[in-house]
């Protein structure tokens, strides 16, 4: 009795749900498939929302739909749904829809003040520098880093004697495209230097010329500009930041959870 009335239940269930879905009304067809007329207008308002250089109609995105129907249903019959690579793409698709489903709300709750802001600032302002860079290359020998930080130590040592030369000798040895200006490369946020370069500026008053300082990059000699104050900094891209580390640690401790509940076993001893 019981299982007849749980058959029962689950006829139930599907009738109403092929009922729903036939009075879903329809556009077009494809080969038998259909194009709901909700999913029709969706698409609409989508595009209407781009400005573009041909005069937008219906009849244009209901053929945007078709041709897009037809593509997955080529792709299915072909079986591309089963290729290593686009189930690859299907699983990123996936684990990104999860990720949003999970957080989104939290991240509704992200709130960035201005004390968020001037407290990084205050840790990570943005200053001008000018730099001499002596690289080397990612496949490099001693011989070539040997030779780059001796090439280094001796401009630098010029320097210490004259450091109005700065200018003069990054036109001369500097291998990058600002070496034409003297080495200057302008305000730059903090992340966008390399973390050694940053740390040795930091805190220090315009005027000061560093030691040669090693990077992924080579050598730079970096020579300290100016800093850029509170108050003049576009403030909208600071809030984007801080939002994003907010974000971030969010997501870290959402993963750190994750692992916590899943059986994980790493093989590879080198990469435990």
């Amino acid at each position: 009795m019981k299982k007849n009335f749980l058959f029962f239940c689950f006829i139930s269930f599907l009738s109403t749900s092929l009922l729903a879905e036939s009075k879903r009304p329809v556009v077009a067809e494809i080969n038998g498939d259909p194009i709901y007329r909700d999913v029709f207008e969706q698409e609409w308002k989508q595009q209407s929302l781009f400005v573009g250089n041909e005069k937008l109609s219906q009849k244009k995105v209901l053929y945007t739909l078709i041709d897009r129907q037809i593509g997955i249903q080529k792709a299915l019959k072909g079986q591309l749904d089963k290729n290593e690579v686009v189930q690859r793409k299907m699983q990123d698709v996936l684990f990104h829809a999860q990720v949003s489903k999970d957080l989104e709300d939290k991240f509704k709750t992200i709130k960035v003040t201005d004390a968020d802001v001037k407290e990084y600032y205050t840790n990570f302002p943005e200053y001008r520098t000018a730099q001499i860079l002596f690289r080397i290359p990612a496949e490099s020998s001693e011989t070539d880093r040997n030779s780059a930080l001796t090439q280094a130590i001796k401009v630098y040592s010029q320097l210490q004697k004259d450091s109005t030369l700065f200018s003069a000798l990054a036109n001369e040895y500097s291998q990058t495209d600002t070496a034409k200006n003297g080495g200057d490369v302008g305000f730059q946020l903090a992340d966008r230097y390399a973390p050694e370069y940053f740390k040795e500026i930091h805190g220090k008053k315009a005027g000061f010329i560093s030691s040669p300082i090693r990077t992924q990059f080579g050598y730079h000699i970096v020579k300290l500009i100016a800093k850029k104050e509170f108050n003049e900094i576009d403030k909208q891209i600071y809030q984007d930041i801080v939002y994003k580390i907010k974000r971030n640690k969010l997501l870290e401790q959402y993963f750190s959870s994750a692992r916590k509940s899943a059986t994980i076993v790493i093989l590879d001893n080198s990469l435990k």
